[in-house]
C-alpha cells in the first residue's frame, strides 16, 4: 500500500486526529493521494454523533468500494468505537479500529502490532481504561492546509442525556503543557493561526492534582511560541472563566471568537438533558465575551425536537436566542443515540416539528448572521489567508473574498467592502504609490 487517502468526519478533534493520523503514516514512507479513487489505502475517520453522522459514513464506505473496489478501507474514530462489528460488515471493509487503537494504526497496517483483534480484523478496548492523553503529534495542517486543529484535550467527564460521545471518547484527558508548547513551537514556523480544539476544550488541565488551566496554558503559548494566531475551538460556558475572557480580550494574538455550546435556552429542557448550567449563567458569560470584545463573532450549538420539547419550552429557547449577541448557531435536530438515555425517554417529538423547529432556527441564526456582517462594513478585519485563493477567514470568524488574490497562509489587514451571500468582501485596496 503506497498511497492512503483519509476522510474526516466531524468535529474538530476529529479533523485534528485526521492532521495527526496524516503526518504519522507519511512518516512510514507511505505517500497522501488526492482523491480516495487514487489510493491504495482509504481510511474514514468517523463521527457518531448522530444518525445521520452514521448514514454519511455508510455511504461513504459504499462509495468508496464502488469507485475503487481495489482500495483496502480502514474505518476508524468515533462510530469504529461504538459499532465496530456494524462496519466490519460492510463490503470492502478490511479493518475497523477504535479510538482505542487510533494511534497504534500505523503498527497494524504493518502487521507489527501485538495487539489481537477480538472479531476478523476489528481494534477496538475500553475507552474507559485509556489514563493517558492518545494523539499522534501533527506536524501539518490538513483539510485546507493553513490553519492547522490540535488536540489538545480528549474525552469527556459529563453525562448529557443526548450524548454518546463519552462511550467512545473516554473520560477526559488532557495533552502535557511541554507537549502543547512543543507541538504550538512547531506550527508556528510554518503556519500563522492554530486552532486548539478538544472533545471538551475548557476542561484542559483538570486531572486531580492540577493547578494550571486552558488560561494558564494560553499565556506560556503567548510567552514561549512565535505563533501569530492562536484560535479557541468550542468552551462549554461553565468553562468560560473570567481569567480566559479577560485574556482573550486583552491578547491580539488570541482570535476574537467564541463558540459555546447552549444546546436549549429553556431550564427545564436543559435539567432533562442533565446539562451543568441554567440559562441565566449561560447569558451571563455570553454577555461579558461580548462586552469584553463588542466586534467577535460568538456561536453556539443548538438542539431542536429533544424528548419532552413542548411548544413553550421550543419558545422559550428562540426568545433566550434572540435576546443574545450571538452572530451564528450550529443547530441540530435532536437525533436518538441507542445507550443513551434521552433514547428511551418519553415524549418523543415527531420528526416534521423536529424539522420544522430547526427551520425557525436556522432563519434566526441567518437573520443576526447578516447584522453582524451588516455591522463590519467598512471596518478593517484581520484576517488569515486560505488555500483556496481569493477567500479569508477574520479574526471574528467571517468568510472573507478578497479584491485580489493573496499568498496562502498570511496574516493581513482588509478593509470590509462589500457584504456576500455567506460572508464579507474586501474593499478594493488602494494602489500602491512609488
Amino acid at each position: 500500500m503506497d498511497k492512503f487517502f483519509i476522510q474526516n468526519f466531524g468535529c474538530r478533534a476529529t479533523q485534528a486526529d485526521g492532521a495527526a493520523l496524516e503526518s504519522s503514516l507519511a512518516r512510514t514512507g507511505m505517500e497522501s493521494a488526492g482523491h480516495s479513487r487514487e489510493a491504495d489505502l482509504v481510511i474514514l475517520n468517523t463521527c457518531t454523533v448522530t444518525s445521520s453522522a452514521d448514514e454519511d459514513v455508510r455511504q461513504a464506505v459504499r462509495r468508496v468500494h464502488r469507485e475503487n473496489p481495489q482500495a483496502r478501507i480502514l474505518v476508524t474514530g468515533c462510530y469504529a468505537q461504538r459499532a465496530p462489528q456494524e462496519l466490519a460488515m460492510l463490503p470492502g471493509v478490511t479493518w475497523v479500529v477504535g479510538n482505542s487503537h487510533k494511534v497504534r494504526i500505523p503498527e497494524i497496517l504493518g502487521g507489527e502490532t501485538a495487539a489481537t483483534p477480538y472479531h476478523g480484523q476489528i481494534f477496538v478496548g475500553d475507552i474507559f481504561a485509556q489514563q493517558d492523553f492518545l494523539a499522534a503529534p501533527v506536524e501539518d495542517a490538513a483539510g485546507d492546509r493553513t490553519r492547522p486543529n490540535l488536540k489538545i484535550q480528549d474525552g469527556c467527564n459529563n453525562r448529557c442525556s443526548f450524548c454518546i460521545i463519552p462511550f467512545v471518547r473516554g473520560r477526559s484527558r488532557s495533552a502535557p503543557a511541554e507537549q502543547v508548547v512543543e507541538q504550538v513551537r512547531g506550527l508556528s514556523g510554518r503556519y500563522r493561526e492554530v486552532v486548539l480544539s478538544g472533545i471538551n476544550l475548557g476542561r484542559w488541565g483538570r486531572e486531580p492534582g492540577s493547578r494550571i488551566r486552558l488560561a494558564d496554558l494560553i499565556r506560556r503559548l503567548l510567552a514561549e511560541t512565535d505563533i501569530e494566531r492562536l484560535r479557541l475551538s468550542s468552551v462549554e460556558p461553565m468553562d468560560l472563566s473570567d481569567d480566559l475572557l479577560g485574556l482573550m480580550a486583552s491578547s491580539p494574538r488570541i482570535a476574537k471568537h467564541v463558540h459555546a455550546p447552549l444546546q436549549s435556552g429553556s431550564d427545564r429542557v436543559l435539567r432533562r438533558m442533565h446539562r451543568k448550567y441554567r440559562p441565566r449563567h449561560y447569558e451571563e458569560r455570553i454577555r461579558l465575551a461580548h462586552e469584553a470584545m463588542p466586534e467577535a463573532g460568538i456561536g453556539a450549538d443548538v438542539m431542536v425536537g429533544f424528548p419532552g420539547e413542548t411548544e413553550e419550552e421550543f419558545e422559550e429557547n428562540r426568545c433566550f436566542i434572540e435576546s443574545l449577541p450571538f452572530t451564528y448557531l450550529h443547530v441540530f435536530t435532536y437525533s436518538e443515540r441507542p445507550g443513551t438515555p434521552a433514547a428511551s425517554a418519553g415524549g418523543q417529538v415527531p420528526v416534521p416539528v423536529r424539522k420544522e423547529r430547526n427551520r425557525v432556527l436556522r432563519d434566526l441564526a441567518a437573520r443576526k448572521n447578516l447584522e453582524f456582517r451588516r455591522r463590519m462594513f467598512g471596518r478593517r478585519l484581520s484576517v488569515v489567508t486560505l488555500e483556496q485563493r481569493g477567500l479569508a477567514l477574520s479574526d471574528n470568524y467571517l468568510r472573507v473574498e478578497l479584491a485580489c488574490e493573496r499568498e496562502p497562509n498570511r496574516i493581513i489587514e482588509v478593509r470590509v467592502g462589500g457584504i456576500t451571500q455567506n460572508g464579507v468582501a474586501e474593499d478594493n485596496p488602494l494602489p500602491v504609490v512609488a
